[in-house]
């Protein structure tokens, strides 16, 4: 009894606080509308709070956060509450108490809420959770996983733990969505067999989720971007999810997804029709900087005259209150849209010239391009450029920091490289990566075309710079031991310098590579060789190879890829109606699925090889297709645009000429009558060698034609007719200036020529070749202009094609020898030849 009387009155002092006659603590947190609420309840209630408490009370206060639209939220307020600095010391002393889910969720908030990987809390818990790793249940730590990216601790230990922890449960692991957070976390860290490994369990899982899971399947997309792999499949199937919650999609959602597609080169017209007719009905909703620059950057690229109008005026109006960033922003969209607005350049300028001082070496590099891009000039703009550009270059240690510096200075009127950033720049060649080298090779030589100083002669250390350049190329393509690590550095090299001074090497590289070359990378390959137009037989033929052993694996969107070398190099691999066979059955039940634009160049790149597929015909040309082919040809820039129409055009012609047994009818009359009446220039400086010679040859000036144009558009550089005998035929009068071109001469029909020539007689088409017909190694005849010959000999003409190379040959240096060499290709025996 005694022992009783004397524990009540302890009892009694420790809990007399304790809500005893009232409502539990979390139920009265769980009832509070403001963070006031919250606040009042831990004040009063701080010495007693449990670990739940602290738990909830966080929880609470980041879901009043959560709650508020952008411009209300106060975060940084919160967090400087003084009952924040309560709950933040009360976790730390609570935290070893807290349940995984509970630890973890804590670590979520307090990040939410802006503490930094240093704070002492953030750094306590993350080890807390360290501790318990290996006992964390999926769920739990996906958001731990997540929590660390956050932190950017992408590449820690840490990660690379529960890289390993997820590689040894893969199989028992049944939840899509947590896997699509680790995934996305691991990313960094995994090699390719383990990527493929998570590939693999994302499409056995896929059908688990349900179609509105738009998380998810932008999870799987950013972890594709982020691992580099455009795996078609999982793209497709994350592209029906997004098309099929369009509406639900709000314009950051929108934004993201199209950037990874850009990232990944994945392109969904049907996605990106949609998005801009949503993004359009946005226009009016956004008045704040903030969302409708976004707005400006997503939409503009893909907008309508109209819709561009509204966008232009719109930001131009609210520029005055837009942030450095965001001005940035508007300006690279404007690049991207090709935008000629001048006085929106003009003031978007201004804003960047205001904060040029605020933006790091990659931004200014960005600016830089953007204004040269735009045609914008300011000289105290540029001058204030270079300075900046200069004392970040003074400075710089970093290979490819210094190689964007040096890459923005070139770009600026009258580009100079002192010794001083010479040195620099050879200082750091040995860590450099082909890209690297590539940029500071085209930098120093825009340096000389453009730098007043070097226009009679070219200082010593420049090209020794080059020189070296060249050397350390050469010694890492030489050094290099994987395909994959190989494509990483040559996948976007272009220029006069590789192309001159790597190319063969890289080609030479590549050979010595290719038994690595499988389903996964053989469309970037075959990329590679269309884009440097250099014809390797061995490389080709593997590509062939591995398409026949490996098609079932190759996804028809990667078709498109493949064929191009083939078509652009005019190449056939030894089993060439199998290869093509192969591909375009692997294409046809994706035939009504497939983007427009990339039906009709693949209709094209087949008709330059001969190969003609009547269910591909029948795909492209019908009232359908062509409708949806030009509302996407509305999304795309000019110059793809015309590409586009062109390619279009062509096949067409293709297909009246070589395949008339289809019916297909031409319906590009006034598309090249319009092109046409533009297009005519002045001849060149050989074809009026040419022209001048040929009259001599021929008798007079009016035994040849120059600029000829035949049924379906072609055009000839020069045409004569000969008689039976071999004779020249005189035309009509000819009144030709030396340089511009005569009057057109056309037969605007499309019949076939040759019925009203005199019996016997043939009409010579002669066709000068530059450099741009043949591929870059060898003097082998590309695949358009192979088909141009082949097309002009179904139209009745005698085909005579003078390659560059001989015309301007040590064998043809003189007059003499010039007008004997036309004579024997004019009037000499045998067939057309090349």
């Amino acid at each position: 009894m005694l022992r009783l009387r004397a524990i009540c009155p302890f009892s009694w002092r420790v809990f007399q606080f304790r809500p005893f006659s009232f409502e539990p603590l979390l139920s009265q947190m769980n009832k509070c509308t403001d963070e006031e609420q919250i606040f009042d309840l831990i004040e009063k209630n701080k010495a007693i709070l449990s670990e739940k408490q602290v738990a909830c009370a966080l929880s609470m206060l980041w879901q009043f956060q959560k709650q508020k639209i952008s411009l209300l939220k106060n975060v940084e307020c919160i967090r400087d509450h003084p009952q924040f600095l309560t709950l933040h010391n009360l976790t730390t002393t609570k935290m070893e108490f807290m349940n995984d889910n509970t630890l973890v969720n804590v670590l979520y908030i307090i990040q939410q809420f802006g503490f930094e990987a240093h704070d002492p809390l953030v750094e306590a818990l993350v080890t807390e959770a360290w501790r318990r790793l290996e006992r964390f249940d999926i769920n739990v730590l996906s958001k731990f996983s997540s929590c660390l990216a956050d932190q950017h601790l992408c590449f820690s230990p840490l990660m690379g733990k529960i890289a390993d922890i997820v590689n040894r449960n893969l199989e028992t692991i049944q939840d899509l969505r947590c896997l699509s957070v680790l995934m996305v976390s691991i990313s960094s860290l995994i090699s390719q067999r383990f990527q493929e490994q998570l590939v693999n369990k994302t499409e056995q899982l896929f059908d688990t989720i349900d179609s509105s899971q738009v998380n998810i399947a932008r999870r799987i997309v950013q972890f594709l971007r982020n691992i580099k792999y455009s795996y078609y499949p999982l793209l497709e199937r994350c592209n029906k999810v997004f098309l099929s919650n369009v509406n639900h999609l709000d314009l950051d959602s929108i934004s993201k997804i199209l950037s990874l597609y850009h990232s990944l080169q994945f392109h969904s017209f049907e996605f990106i029709l949609m998005t801009k007719k949503r993004l359009t009905e946005m226009i009016p909703l956004f008045d704040h900087p903030a969302s409708f620059v976004k707005l400006f950057v997503t939409l503009g690229p893909v907008a309508g005259p109209e819709e561009e109008k509204q966008l232009k005026s719109t930001i131009l109006l609210m520029s005055e209150e837009l942030t450095s960033q965001q001005a940035l922003a508007v300006m690279g969209a404007m690049e991207e849209m090709e935008s000629r607005n001048s006085r929106l350049i003009k003031k978007i300028a201004s804003i960047l010239h205001k904060h040029l001082d605020d933006y790091k070496p990659v931004e200014l590099l960005r600016i830089t391009q953007a204004l040269i891009f735009l045609h914008f000039q300011s000289k105290e703009l540029f001058v204030k450029l270079r300075e900046l550009l200069l004392s970040y270059l003074k400075v710089s240690v970093i290979p490819s920091e210094i190689s964007l510096l040096v890459c923005a200075l070139s770009m600026l009127p009258s580009p100079h490289l002192d010794e001083a950033r010479i040195s620099q720049i050879e200082a750091v060649l040995p860590q450099c990566d082909l890209n690297d080298l590539n940029s500071f090779a085209t930098s120093v030589l825009r340096c000389i075309q453009y730098d007043p100083m070097y226009r009679n002669n070219t200082p010593g250390k420049q090209l020794k710079l080059l020189q070296k350049l060249d050397h350390y190329g050469r010694q890492r393509l030489q050094k290099c031991s994987s395909l994959n690590l190989l494509w990483e550095e040559v996948k976007s090299l272009k220029g006069d310098w590789f192309a001159d001074s790597l190319l063969e090497e890289t080609v030479v590289t590549l050979q010595r590579l290719m038994d690595e070359i499988n389903y996964i990378n053989v469309a970037r390959i075959a990329s590679f060789i269309s884009r440097t137009n250099y014809l390797s037989t061995s490389l080709l033929d593997r590509i062939a190879s591995v398409v026949l052993q490996q098609n079932e694996k190759i996804h028809p969107f990667a078709i498109l890829a493949i064929i191009l070398p083939f078509s652009a190099l005019n190449y056939d691999p030894p089993q060439r109606d199998e290869f093509f066979g192969t591909c375009l059955q692997h294409l046809n039940s994706y035939l009504s699925v497939l983007d427009p634009l990339m039906l009709v160049f693949l209709g094209y790149s087949l008709a330059t090889r001969e190969y003609f597929s009547e269910d591909l015909l029948k795909a492209i040309f019908n009232i359908r297709f062509l409708a949806k082919l030009d509302s996407q040809l509305e999304l795309l820039c000019s110059s793809l645009n015309m590409t586009v129409q062109f390619r279009l055009m062509e096949l067409n012609r293709a297909v009246c000429l070589e395949c008339p047994e289809y019916q297909i009818p031409w319906f590009h009359d006034r598309f090249c009558q319009q092109q046409y009446k533009k297009d005519f220039g002045s001849m060149n400086g050989a074809q009026q060698q040419i022209y001048i010679m040929l009259a001599e040859v021929l008798g007079g000036i009016n035994f040849v034609k120059a600029s000829v144009l035949t049924p379906y558009y072609y055009t000839i550089d020069f045409e004569c007719i000969l008689d039976n005998r071999k004779k020249p035929l005189p035309y009509g009068s000819h009144n030709t200036t030396l340089g511009k071109l005569p009057k057109i001469h056309s037969e605007l029909n499309t019949q076939i020529t040759g019925s009203r020539l005199p019996p016997g007689a043939e009409k010579i088409a002669l066709e000068f070749l530059d450099s741009r017909a043949f591929c870059r190694n060898i003097p082998h005849l590309k695949g358009k202009s192979a088909m141009k010959k082949r097309h002009l000999e179904i139209l009745g003409y005698h085909v005579i094609q003078i390659p560059h190379f001989e015309w301007n040959s040590m064998a043809l240096s003189t007059k003499n020898a010039r007008m004997d060499y036309l004579r024997e290709r004019i009037f000499g025996e045998g067939k057309s030849s090349s």
